[in-house]
């Protein structure tokens, strides 16, 4: 959006006024009246319309930059597309639900909080929403745990890091997807790139989790047993359903494109559909545009692998495309120019650059809780700014996930904080203290910033 050309020249204080009020609009919209993201946006770019037309600024060029900041997110919108097609196919194929029960089979009363947060993890990647996993296998752990009577907060902790680790590295995921497309990044060199912050977090929350496991806990873990059974009684589970991984694997070491690589292995996965029950090709598209629905009969299994299409993509194409709206409108009037003018002296280094980015995504998603906006304005407004101090645009995506993405389930009136909190009947301030992972992710990235380390120079 920097190839945006400002039509108006606002002052300092003047840039400040209009963000806090975009800010405060968004805040109260989504975090007070619990409203969709979709229409605090539209009314926030009615208002920018507005107020450039009070400073002069013709509404043909208003309109050129609502559609150059749209075009913007197009690459990532494409694989929005096959993102939804590619779950479709991965559950009618088995290779999803036989990865969430090969990690159910991990379960046991030793080190309860170390496997909530591993098989959280596993079902996350497999799924690549951090939210439905919470809302099924993340319900089923809190029953667990409040079966064997040990702490529901580090559960819970344990379930959210696990859920958003999953998210983060996942290329399934929409808020991965959407960090790399927004600064034109490969996505598997995206996600390449964020192991260097990731794994050690990781291993640093797994090995915390262990330690504060409860020892020699007894419980019938019918909950898991039930979601085993239910999966089983798919028929999806077999070893080789594992296949589009590997395709994916080979893929990815290849380097091969993201877009190519996601059709490749949808059309693998609907392969194995048919291998393993042929089905009329009306029914596969069907499930390709809607999204497979299951129906063992067992609720949870049901809302696990009840999910993907085409389809399920358009509520977050639509967010994506008004906020990237919003940001060329906040480009062509001036105001993020005008801010970083007067900011960008502090910008010199690599660590302050990067510890900017990582405060501005915290900043976003406290004050507006919205996850999408904090990764597209973080991304938007840092670009030039790390090109200046010669750091490759995969440096500004990984930051853009490491105190953007996992930041939003601890802010209480979020859009994530308000669902899990919901879901798992625990206020997030109650579990926040619990989650290692997403704490330590913003912790790392400026540690790394200001060390030097693991970054990759233009």
């Amino acid at each position: 959006m920097f190839r945006i050309e400002a039509k108006s020249n606002p002052r300092f204080l003047e840039a400040c006024f209009i963000t806090l009020l975009i800010i405060a609009t968004m805040a109260i919209s989504i975090g007070y009246l619990k409203a969709t993201p979709h229409i605090p946006i539209i009314l926030v770019i009615s208002l920018l319309i507005a107020y450039g037309l009070l400073k002069k600024v013709p509404f043909r060029e208003l309109e050129s930059g609502m559609v150059a900041g749209a075009s913007a997110g197009l690459g990532a919108v494409f694989i929005f597309f096959f993102i939804g097609i590619l779950i479709s196919s991965w559950i009618m194929g088995g290779t999803i639900p036989t990865l969430i029960y090969y990690g159910f089979l991990t379960v046991s009363p030793s080190f309860f909080f170390a496997i909530v947060f591993l098989i959280c993890s596993i079902v996350g990647i497999s799924v690549g929403s951090s939210l439905t996993t919470v809302a099924t296998v993340g319900v089923a752990f809190m029953g667990i745990a409040g079966a064997m009577d040990i702490s529901l907060a580090i559960t819970a902790g344990a379930i959210v890091s696990g859920a958003f680790f999953g998210d983060k590295m996942s290329p399934l995921s929409d808020t991965t997807n959407l960090a790399s497309g927004t600064v034109g990044v490969d996505l598997f060199e995206h996600i390449k790139n964020m192991g260097w912050t990731t794994i050690p977090a990781f291993v640093i929350s797994f090995a915390l989790y262990a330690l504060l496991s409860p020892s020699g806990a007894n419980t019938s873990f019918e909950t898991v047993e039930q979601f085993k059974i239910g999966l089983l009684s798919t028929g999806l589970i077999h070893w080789y359903t594992l296949l589009p991984i590997v395709v994916l694997v080979i893929m990815t070491l290849y380097k091969a494109p993201a877009l190519i690589t996601l059709a490749v292995v949808s059309i693998v996965g609907v392969g194995l559909a048919y291998i393993q029950e042929p089905l009329a090709l009306s029914h596969v598209f069907n499930m390709l545009f809607n999204g497979y629905v299951s129906d063992t009969g067992i609720k949870d299994v049901d809302a696990l692998l009840t999910r993907g299409g085409l389809n399920s993509m358009l509520f977050t194409i639509a967010l994506v495309l008004l906020a990237l709206t919003m940001g060329g409108l906040l480009f062509t009037l001036g105001i993020i120019q005008s801010i970083l003018a007067k900011i960008e002296s502090l910008f010199t280094s690599a660590g302050s650059v990067i510890t900017g980015a990582a405060l501005t995504g915290i900043g976003v998603n406290t004050l507006i809780g919205e996850q999408y906006l904090s990764i597209l304005l973080t991304g938007e407004a840092f670009k030039a700014q790390f090109a200046k101090v010669g750091l490759a645009p995969k440096n500004l995506s990984r930051v853009m996930e490491d105190a953007g993405t996992v930041v939003n389930p601890l802010v209480p009136w979020s859009v994530c904080g308000i669902f899990i909190a919901s879901v798992l009947d625990i206020p997030t301030t109650t579990y926040l203290p619990f989650t290692f992972f997403c704490l330590l992710g913003p912790v790392l990235t400026i540690l790394f910033g200001w060390s030097g380390k693991t970054l990759t120079k233009l």
